[in-house]
């Protein structure tokens, strides 16, 4: 796998769609991560095969052995440690965090909401947002705190909804704006750019108020 400047893991629970876009833009040369390790805590994932066949190691714990969420998480910190990871991405990984996990990693951990956050956070966002008559939505960046979809937001990507239009459209819509901007966010932390400093995201030295925002014309999805 393509080796760059910042060691990344990757956690997923499912097909790996975000984990693909990763991949892709690694070896193309768009953005500077080494891919460590792909983690799961599902063994028939697919996103573990599409890091195998990139040649990226991987490793999986089931949660269902472990009687609450920080003895699994830190069964996870035990294994992923082993790759020193600098950054973690959370892709689809459907567990809650434990504060133990938060604390452990803090300031080094990404997840992305399917929405404008700090509207529609919880689940079913894409539905919630066409019932509410809507004109946007897209996608946030994030880093991890104890607060639920409640961390610092780094960048979003938005798009208008279409009148008419399903929630699984819509989903859709939204996930190609995901491949494209949960990269670019990623490599901004590889890159030093991008910090996690007293309580907030910080970009060339600058604290984000506001998230950085991107607007999306036609996205083709994944």
């Amino acid at each position: 796998m393509s080796k760059g400047r910042c060691k990344t893991a990757i956690l997923i629970s499912g097909s790996g769609s975000n984990l693909q876009s990763f991949i892709d833009r690694v070896d193309s040369g768009e953005i500077d991560l080494e891919l460590s390790v792909v983690f799961s805590n599902k063994p028939d994932a697919y996103g573990l095969q599409r890091a195998q066949q990139a040649g990226i190691a991987t490793a999986c714990i089931e949660h269902g052995s472990y009687d609450d969420r920080e003895t699994f998480d830190r069964a996870i910190a035990a294994k992923l440690d082993d790759w020193q990871p600098e950054l973690l991405i959370l892709a689809g990984f459907m567990r809650i965090l434990s504060p133990w996990f938060v604390k452990h990693y803090e300031g080094r951990v990404l997840n992305i909401h399917p929405a404008l956050l700090p509207a529609y956070p919880g689940l079913d966002t894409h539905q919630r947002v066409l019932d509410a008559g809507e004109t946007w939505h897209g996608s946030t960046v994030h880093f991890v705190t104890e607060e639920l979809d409640g961390g610092p937001c780094i960048l979003q990507g938005k798009l208008r909804v279409n009148r008419h239009e399903t929630a699984d459209q819509l989903c859709a819509r939204v996930q190609a704006v995901e491949h494209q901007i949960y990269p670019q966010a990623a490599d901004w932390f590889g890159k030093g750019r991008l910090k996690f400093k007293d309580g907030g995201a910080w970009l060339d030295d600058k604290r984000l108020d506001e998230p950085v925002v991107q607007a999306f014309g036609k996205v083709t999805p994944f």
